[in-house]
């Protein structure tokens, strides 16, 4: 059973956060592997339609086979009946663009990471009063990497990640990292419209190879 600490850790040694939903539920099994494939050990499929809770009962299913170590987060989670519908299908972690304090009370009550969005100073101190050991930082293309920066201190050890903005490019994720975050969210930006589409699994595996490597260089 993975722990909160476990993927709190997984998370921050990769660094990279992918995301993504798609309707079908075999397409999403097979970009999660190639995902895995390319090294990617923690990720977040999106609660962003009507199939995304059967798909993801069928992804745990599927994967706690054949990755056991692979950490299956859910997002977009905004409500407590939400939150409880995917910790029952599973949930590694639970993953929200708003803070909602009795999403993360459920989820630490069972046992799991929360990590809620927040946009504002005020937000990100009402997600440190329900223990939240990581923030994202959302929407974070509008906010950007200066925002991270001039905040930081305010908030000093807390753990960010922001999702929106970032993009397969090293001065983009060296300027976020340089701000302060512990880890980049991607998702459009990799997991594209278009490679879900054209089931582009080979163009997949690239792009998610060449940003492991960018978020290790900016790291450095």
């Amino acid at each position: 059973m993975q722990t909160k600490e476990n993927a709190l850790n997984t998370l921050l040694k990769q660094g990279l956060l992918p995301l993504f939903f798609y309707e079908n539920p075999e397409v999403s099994l097979q970009i999660v592997k190639t995902l895995y494939q390319a090294g990617i050990r923690t990720l977040e499929y999106t609660n962003r339609g009507p199939a995304a809770l059967e798909n993801f009962r069928f992804l745990k299913k599927e994967l706690t086979v054949l990755y056991p170590d692979l950490h299956l987060g859910i997002g977009t989670i905004k409500t407590t009946e939400e939150a409880e519908a995917f910790i029952e299908a599973g949930a590694d972690y639970i993953v929200c663009p708003i803070v909602n304090p009795a999403v993360g009370d459920l989820t630490h009550k069972a046992g799991l990471l929360w990590i809620p969005g927040c946009f504002t100073p005020t937000e990100i101190h009402v997600a440190q009063q329900h223990q939240a050991a990581l923030i994202k930082i959302f929407p974070a293309n509008v906010l950007g990497p200066g925002y991270v920066a001039s905040i930081k201190e305010l908030f000093a050890g807390q753990l960010f990640i922001p999702t929106g903005g970032v993009e397969i490019d090293l001065d983009n994720i060296s300027t976020w990292f340089k701000s302060g975050v512990c880890a980049v969210g991607m998702g459009s930006k990799l997991i594209s419209k278009d490679i879900l589409d054209n089931r582009d699994y080979p163009k997949l595996e690239k792009l998610t190879q060449q940003a492991i490597e960018i978020v290790k260089k900016a790291r450095k």
